[in-house]
């Protein structure tokens, strides 16, 4: 099991990409290297392939949202020009469009109102949004990447031989360090808990 080098001592993307990241890890090394460190942890990655590319990609600072209030809403309605936000109101326009009593948000629309914001995007509709919940279209994907610890987490607690452990947060978290910083992928296997109970033996 390879251990995480230091960022400065890995030479190419592809050496950076078989390691885990924390987003604040990755503002940390964008800001150190004048990188542009805003974003998720997708489009810090990107900026972070260019820099081992030889480009330089610079930011600048988000902009603040206007707020603006359309008092009728359409279909047609541009994102930009209503003050969308993922509230009660924009719920229940979107219930009432669909049919779906309880509508939900889901990520890929997150994602979505977050590149069409920071492209400017004013030919981006409601039904533009609707279409991406309904998956008839695809305009920027949410990172899941961001998600593994909360599986490798829900995944360790799932496992009934863990009832061993009286502090399962803990001992998750120590394995969770070791496949971080490894080349090995970020998910939990029962192989762990083997490989390493020595070092989390004391939590039984």
């Amino acid at each position: 099991m390879a251990q995480r080098p230091d960022f400065d001592k890995i030479n190419t993307y592809l050496d950076f990409d078989r390691f885990y990241w924390y987003r604040e890890e990755l503002v940390r090394i964008c800001r150190s290297k004048g990188i542009c460190h805003y974003g998720n942890k997708a489009e810090l990655c990107q900026n972070i392939k260019a820099y081992f590319d030889g480009n330089i990609i610079k930011g600048n600072v988000p902009q603040r949202r206007i707020k603006c209030n359309v008092g009728h809403l359409t279909m047609d309605t541009e994102l930009l020009g209503c003050g969308f936000a993922f509230n009660q109101r924009f719920r229940d326009f979107f219930s009432t469009q669909t049919g779906i009593v309880n509508f939900k948000f889901n990520a890929d629309m997150v994602a979505t109102v977050k590149k069409v914001r920071q492209t400017n995007d004013m030919s981006f509709t409601l039904r533009d949004l609707l279409d991406i919940k309904e998956g008839k279209t695809e305009y920027a994907k949410y990172d899941h990447s961001s998600c593994q610890w909360n599986q490798f987490l829900k995944d360790f607690c799932a496992d009934k031989r863990n009832t061993v452990f009286r502090n399962k947060l803990k001992v998750a978290a120590a394995l969770w360090k070791i496949v971080r910083e490894s080349t090995d992928k970020k998910v939990y296997k029962r192989k762990l808990v083997e490989d390493h109970y020595s070092e989390i033996k004391d939590f039984t």
